[in-house]
This record gives C-alpha cells, structure tokens and sequence, in this order.
C-alpha cells in the first residue's frame, strides 16, 4: 500500500507544519442577508402578538372576575398564557439567531472589515 492520503476535496489554505489557522468565514450572500432580515422581522411579529396576547388575556381576566356567567373568559386568558409561554423559547431562538446574523451582515457591509 501505498503512505499517500486520498486527496481532499475542499481546498486548504497553506498553513506551517504545527501551525493552526482559524477556519475562514465564507461571504456574506444576498441570500443571507434577506433571511437575516426575514428573521428579525419574524422576532419582532412574534414578540408583538405576545404582547397582544398579555392584554387580551388581562382583559379576559377582568370580564371573568366581573360577573359570573362571563367565567368562560378567565379559561381563554388561560389558554393565552399557555400560548405565551410556548412562544417565549420560539421568540428567544428566533432572536439570537437574527442578532446573530445581523452582527455578521452589519460586520461585513463595514470596509477595510472581513467576514468572521
């Protein structure tokens, strides 16, 4: 057999023997830059109809404790916080990954600055 290694497919960069050379951050495309804006503005609906949700369901809870026969209201203010609280780790995911990639974007549009 023979000691030579099958060659690789993806390219390297010339580095010293012993040496480590950080991984190079591909360009920022179009492409990144238009889901970088798509999930901000996911974050931002995402976050305003929480919001919505917590008045709508403070409003529920005031017509539930007003009268008796409205005691449905004080269960849909209920449903409204499940449904918050399944939002919050949707919103906080969603978030980190636009702030993320707005970062990057934002980094690059700079001149003199490469990507990392």
């Amino acid at each position: 057999m023979s000691d030579q290694q099958p060659p690789s497919h993806w390219p390297r960069p010339p580095v010293a023997p012993g040496m480590y050379a950080p991984p190079q951050a591909r360009e920022v495309t179009a492409s990144y830059r238009r889901w970088a804006g798509v999930l901000t503005w996911t974050a931002v609906v995402v976050a305003a109809l929480m919001a919505v949700a917590l008045v709508v369901s403070i409003v529920f809870l005031v017509w539930a404790d007003q009268d008796t026969r409205n005691a449905a209201y004080g269960y849909l203010a209920l449903v409204l916080w499940v449904g918050i609280a399944a939002g919050v780790p949707v919103l906080i995911g969603v978030a980190v990954a636009a702030r993320g990639m707005r970062r990057r974007v934002r980094q690059q549009s700079r001149p003199g600055n490469a990507p990392s």
